[in-house]
């Protein structure tokens, strides 16, 4: 994918990484030691081939004169939270840290190195796969997203701090960055933008129905799915994940669940096990549909 926030560097500081990472006996010797990772849209990525036969992923960030969203500023740095603390409190397989750099003495970004994880990428694959596997498969990773949610932040909020005492709070000014961002661009939503913050406002009052700041996963879909051998083998590329409501995941998902008992598998396999009701989601829901009107 071709996007202005993926920071490609020349092989000779790849090579100086590298060095830094791993040492110089693990500079590569191969000419095709570093190919690029191109499927995601943020940051750049190469798979690295280190002497000894290992293989290794580099993530850089996006270079600091390239304008993103306000949500996405510091994201490499919630990558690596991220990571630690799924490693830590849950058995979510994800890769693991080798190496972080954010000195920008090489580059002009943070970058970091983990393990390469063997498999398929499930949004590439999934379509040609039998539905009994496509089920199973979202089924698994419903189970995930419930594991995720397990963890409990100190506050609302990024992972890195400072947190909001309110999902309220949170939520509203999460919105109000993107209508800002928005508003800076002149990007037409297709409703006017003080409809849509009138509309939030009418309905912020629902939101106080959480009170408890849980790990929220916001971009696991199948594109950041490695499986292997009929099993999810990691979770990949954390740099959205904050303190908020889990049920905003039913939102920012792909397979968007309904509020039915014909579920599909991934819904099901995220709403088991969840211990207390959310409005959230139906407030997102109503808001959207009160912009519209």
């Amino acid at each position: 994918m071709e996007s202005i926030t993926k920071n490609r560097q020349s092989s000779a500081t790849l090579r100086a990484m590298v060095e830094r990472a791993y040492g110089p006996d693990q500079l590569p010797e191969d000419e095709d030691w570093a190919a690029e990772l191109g499927h995601g849209w943020f940051n750049v990525a190469y798979r690295i081939s280190l002497r000894d036969g290992r293989k290794a992923v580099l993530k850089i960030a996006p270079p600091p004169h390239v304008e993103v969203m306000t949500y996405e500023r510091g994201a490499m740095a919630t990558e690596l939270a991220a990571l630690e603390l799924i490693r830590t409190h849950t058995t979510v397989p994800v890769p693991a840290v080798d190496f972080a750099d954010r000195s920008h003495e090489l580059c002009d970004a943070d970058y970091f190195f983990m393990s390469y994880v063997e498999g398929d990428n499930l949004g590439i694959v999934k379509d040609a796969l039998p539905a009994a596997d496509r089920d199973a498969y979202g089924k698994a990773l419903g189970a995930t997203t419930r594991e995720l949610n397990t963890i409990r932040g100190a506050a609302f909020g990024p992972l890195t701090g400072p947190g909001v005492p309110t999902w309220r709070q949170l939520f509203s000014g999460m919105i109000e960055d993107v209508l800002r961002d928005g508003e800076r661009r002149d990007v037409d939503l297709g409703w006017d933008y003080g409809d849509v913050r009138a509309a939030i406002a009418r309905h912020a009052g629902s939101l106080d129905a959480v009170t408890e700041p849980r790990f929220v996963e916001w971009d696991l879909w199948d594109s950041n799915v490695m499986i292997r051998d009929g099993a999810i083998a990691a979770v990949i590329d954390h740099e959205r994940a904050f303190y908020g409501d889990p049920s905003s995941r039913r939102v920012s998902s792909p397979r968007n669940c309904p509020p039915s008992a014909t579920r599909p598998p991934f819904c099901a396999a995220t709403a088991s096990r969840i211990s207390r009701p959310t409005r959230s989601s139906a407030a997102v829901s109503t808001t959207c549909t009160s912009a519209s009107s």
